[in-house]
């Protein structure tokens, strides 16, 4: 059964249970208020790590080391697996600190299908601030084993909404909002070589034209319109002025990139395309690095534009 919920979304949807590995990804559920229901652990040690009160509601199994072992897809295993009710993020309690840092900074998924793209993605989430983070059907399950590793904690600090259809995103936005796109179709480029928006790539000769994806750019199943079904957006680059709150940003997936229906969604809201210029040659930036300059651009213009100081206090040189 342990398994399965580490190797099989239908089953942990099925079920409603998730698998989660190692101290600290377990504690900060169990701090979230994440429910648990079994915590197997090799000694009784690994308990002593985790709040008392907390791992009182679970079956506490002892098993042998070797069985974890078996278990687990570490190369190292900790010695502590936990099977946890699937987190509803209404019922979560997020740590303060980051309800303080909260913005109204939003995050939409679209085909983003490798697990460690999509954890470091919620990583850049979480560290930016973000209020929320939704994930359109195509993107890889959050709560499969690499992405938690590579989330680092992150499903325990920003609330996640997953497998939702693009009808349905705007319900989960708020009112007023206005979306943008990270997209890497530079005009300036020989046909052929724009067909895969994969969220940053070199400048357009003139950043302010109107651009038209590529009808490539969509999956096949997305986009059923043709070329006339996808809009136009204005492109800028990513560090020109875009965040006025509340403002949500679209990272595409590094294989079928946006979706028609992001961009869509986008000019619907009088959104843009969000270009990070790189040298020329350069194929665009991993979806991963592009949400995280994208995000914290957006975080730095909101703080700036709300005039709150946000900067850290540096060691003086010398």
């Amino acid at each position: 059964k342990v398994v399965t919920l580490a190797k099989s979304k239908k089953f942990r949807d099925n079920h409603g249970k998730v698998l989660l590995e190692g101290h600290r990804l377990i504690k900060d559920a169990l701090e979230a208020g994440a429910v648990p229901q079994t915590l197997f652990f090799s000694t009784v040690g690994h308990l002593k790590l985790l709040p008392e009160a907390q791992i009182k509601r679970a079956s506490l199994v002892k098993v042998k080391f070797e069985d974890i072992k078996t278990w687990s897809d570490l190369v190292t295993p900790q010695g502590l697996l936990g099977i946890f009710s699937k987190p509803d993020p209404a019922k979560m309690s997020y740590p303060a600190a980051q309800l303080a840092s909260s913005l109204p900074l939003l995050l939409i998924c679209d085909n983003i299908r490798d697990p460690g793209n999509l954890g470091t993605i919620l990583r850049c989430a979480a560290g930016a601030g973000c209020q929320k983070v939704l994930l359109t059907k195509g993107c890889v399950d959050p709560w499969e084993p690499k992405v938690l590793r590579a989330g680092m904690g992150a499903h325990f600090r920003v609330p996640i909404i997953a497998s939702l259809d693009w009808e349905s995103v705007p319900t989960n936005l708020p009112a007023g909002i206005q979306v943008c796109v990270a997209d890497n179709n530079n005009p300036s480029a020989p046909a052929g070589n724009t067909s895969l928006p994969r969220g940053a790539a070199s400048a357009p000769a003139s950043p302010k034209a109107p651009l038209k994806s590529s009808p490539k750019a969509a999956p096949e199943h997305e986009d059923e319109e043709g070329a006339a079904g996808i809009p136009e957006l204005a492109a800028q680059h990513y560090y020109e002025d875009w965040a006025r709150a509340p403002v949500a940003v679209v990272i595409g997936g590094e294989t079928h990139g946006l979706s028609a229906a992001a961009l869509r969604l986008a000019a619907s809201t009088g959104g843009k395309r969000l270009i990070i210029p790189v040298v020329p040659g350069v194929d665009s930036l991993n979806s991963a690095i592009a949400a995280g300059i994208v995000l914290f651009e957006g975080k730095r213009q909101l703080l700036w534009r709300h005039k709150e100081d946000d900067r850290q206090k540096l060691p003086v040189p010398g």
